[in-house]
C-alpha cells in the first residue's frame, strides 16, 4: 500500500521529513522531568486537579499490590469524581450565603421535646424539593428555627440542590432597592433560580405596604415552581401584622400553605437557657461569714 514518505513536500513545496526527525531528536534528549511536566500541563487543561495530586502515590500503592492498569484507572477516576462532588458542595453551600454552617446533627433535639424530629429527619432527605413543597416553622425566638432551617439548607446542597438563604427584612429591602434601580425583573429571575428558597425570621419587622407586596410576588412566582422554607415567631393568625393586609395575608397563605410541611417549635429559649448554665457555672463561690478576710 502507499504511504506517505517522510520527504514528502508540504504546503508550499516544505520538506516535513527535517521537521519530524528533529521532533525525534529532540526526544531522545528529554529530561526525566519532562513526561511529568507534561503530563500535569495536560491534566491542569482538563481540569482533573485530583489526578495531578494523587496519579503517582497511587501507581506506586497499585504496584505494590499487583493492581492492574484498569483498576488504577478506575480508583483514580473515584476519587476525581469523589472531590469533584465535594468542591461543588462546597460551592453550593457558599453560594446559598448561610449567616453560619449549622447542621442537623448539631441541633439539640433533647432541649425542644415538641418538635417532630422524625419529620426533620425525612425532611433532610430532600425528597420535598424535588415535589416542590414548602416548610414552614413556627415557635418563639430562640428555639432553633434558623438552625433547623441552615441544616436542611446544608442537606439540600449535598444532594445538588441550589439553595438561597436570607432574611425576610433583608430580601424585602433587596427587592425595594431593586425595583428602584430598575432591576427587580433580574433580581426576580435569580430568586427563581434556587430550587429552595429559605426565607428567615418573618415577622420580626412590619413590612410597609410596597415591601408587602413585593414579597408576596416573591411567594406566588414560587408557587408550585419551587420549595420555599420559611421561619417566623409568629402564628399565622398574626402574619397579617406583618403584612398589613388581610386579603395580601389570606392569599399568601393560601400559596405557602398549600403543600407544607409545617414545624412547630415553641419552648423556652435554648440561648436564654444556655446563657443560665454558663452563669451558673462561672458564678464565685458564696463567701464564709466566718472567714477573718471579711
Amino acid at each position: 500500500p502507499d504511504v506517505l514518505p517522510l520527504s514528502a513536500p508540504g504546503r508550499g513545496g516544505d520538506d516535513v521529513g527535517p521537521l519530524i526527525h528533529g521532533a525525534a531528536d529532540r526526544g531522545r534528549v528529554m529530561s526525566p522531568e519532562t513526561p511529568q511536566l507534561l503530563l500535569a500541563h495536560h491534566l491542569k487543561a482538563l481540569k482533573l486537579p485530583t489526578f495531578l495530586r494523587e496519579y503517582d502515590k497511587l501507581a506506586r500503592q497499585c504496584a505494590t499490590e499487583g493492581v492492574d492498569h484498569a483498576r488504577y484507572l478506575q480508583r483514580l477516576a473515584e476519587l476525581e469524581l469523589i472531590d469533584r462532588e465535594r468542591r461543588l458542595v462546597e460551592r453550593r453551600i457558599k453560594a446559598a450565603g448561610f449567616p453560619a454552617v449549622k447542621s442537623l446533627d448539631s441541633f439539640d433535639f433533647k432541649a425542644l421535646p415538641s418538635l417532630n424530629k422524625a419529620l426533620v429527619l425525612d425532611l433532610a432527605r430532600s425528597d420535598y424539593v424535588a415535589r416542590r413543597e414548602n416548610m414552614i416553622a413556627l415557635g418563639n425566638s430562640g428555639t432553633g428555627k434558623t438552625h433547623i432551617a441552615i441544616g436542611l439548607g446544608l442537606a439540600a446542597c449535598q444532594k445538588g440542590v441550589s439553595v438561597g438563604f436570607v432574611t425576610a427584612s433583608a430580601l424585602v429591602h433587596e427587592l425595594l432597592e431593586a425595583r428602584d434601580e430598575k432591576r427587580l425583573l433580574r433580581l426576580k429571575k435569580q430568586l427563581a433560580a434556587h430550587k429552595l428558597l429559605i426565607i428567615d425570621e418573618l415577622g420580626y419587622v412590619p413590612l410597609s405596604p410596597t415591601g408587602a407586596e413585593l414579597l408576596f410576588e416573591v411567594f406566588s412566582e414560587r408557587y408550585e415552581r419551587g420549595s420555599t422554607i420559611v421561619t417566623s415567631n409568629l402564628p399565622f393568625d398574626e402574619w397579617t401584622s406583618v403584612f398589613g393586609s388581610e386579603r395580601l395575608t389570606g392569599a399568601l397563605l393560601d400559596r405557602l400553605t398549600h403543600h407544607v410541611h409545617i414545624l412547630e417549635m415553641n419552648g423556652d429559649s435554648y440561648r436564654l437557657n444556655q446563657s443560665r448554665k454558663r452563669s451558673r457555672t462561672t458564678a464565685p463561690e458564696p463567701s464564709d461569714p466566718t472567714s477573718p478576710n471579711e
